[in-house]
């Protein structure tokens, strides 16, 4: 087994402990909380959400593994936050770009919102400037699917990045 799917594994094993077994102390999963918003750090590639009162609720740290041009493209991406904004009825993402790369690209992301019972949603950007050598911050948003409050999503991920 190559070194790079070793850890890519290790990786995906991190992000699936970040989106159930660290529940407990509010990360990756579905906070119904109403006193503020939570966080979790060291999230690698998920999302979470949260409706309570104020709709924050915030997952950093993470990016995606792989080999590939757009492999390469997906790691570049990390998400900092993922909710329902209630007085939007958007679900939003909120994303990092860092090129670190010697060369200047445009990022189109796509994120994929997801969750038991959930219909599943998408949302993309396309045309992220990012300088050589910096970061650019950005959010996708899409239009919430459902009736309820957003309770269901409990999942978000990027599916797709590419450097145009």
């Amino acid at each position: 087994m190559k070194l790079r799917h070793a850890r890519a594994i290790a990786v995906f094993g991190i992000a699936v402990f970040a989106l159930t077994g660290a529940r407990g102390s509010h990360g990756g999963g579905c906070d119904n909380s109403s006193s503020g918003s939570s966080s979790s750090s060291g999230g690698s590639g998920s999302g979470s959400h949260s409706d309570n009162d104020n709709d924050s609720n915030a997952t950093s740290g993470g990016s995606l593994p792989g080999g590939g041009s757009a492999d390469k493209a997906a790691r570049d991406v990390t998400i900092d936050k993922c909710a329902y904004d209630a007085a939007t009825k958007n679900l939003t993402a909120k994303i990092t770009v860092k090129n670190d790369g010697a060369l200047d690209y445009d990022y189109s992301v796509t994120m994929k919102f997801t969750g038991a019972g959930a219909t599943s949603a998408t949302a993309v950007k396309t045309g992220i400037a990012v300088t050589a050598g910096s970061s650019v911050s950005t959010e996708l948003t899409t239009p919430y699917p459902g009736t309820g409050d957003g309770s269901e999503y409990t999942k978000c991920e990027v599916s797709r990045a590419g450097r145009i």
